[in-house]
């Protein structure tokens, strides 16, 4: 199965350059790392991301994480894919350069 995080160029670049990311700072905020299911990849995109020229999607393969992944109810609805722990580079099946929030769901293919 796959989760997938959304992160501005930069926090790609971050997250290669150091082998795993630790978060944004709302992640960190929060106390974990916020993911998406595919489905829910545009709605967040779009809600968290909807001004960004430029986003990049990185695909993880969630049985790479073990119990530092956590499935959990939001409170807009919904469960979501919640990380407590940094994300490593070796979870990484998949990174899609995507123009905006927009082109989402054509850019990113389904599982």
């Amino acid at each position: 199965m796959l989760i997938y995080k959304i992160l501005l160029p930069g926090e790609w670049a971050e997250f290669q350059a150091a082998g795993s990311f630790d978060g944004s700072p709302f992640d960190r905020d929060s106390g974990f790392i916020h993911c998406s299911s595919r489905a829910q990849v545009p709605g967040t995109a779009a809600r968290v991301f909807g001004d960004q020229p430029q986003l990049v999607v990185v695909a993880l393969d969630a049985s790479t994480l073990g119990d530092v992944l956590r499935w959990e109810d939001a409170p807009s609805g919904g469960s979501f894919p919640h990380v407590y722990a940094s994300l490593p580079v070796e979870a990484v099946s998949g990174v899609y350069h995507v123009a905006g929030a927009a082109r989402v769901d054509e850019e990113v293919p389904a599982e």
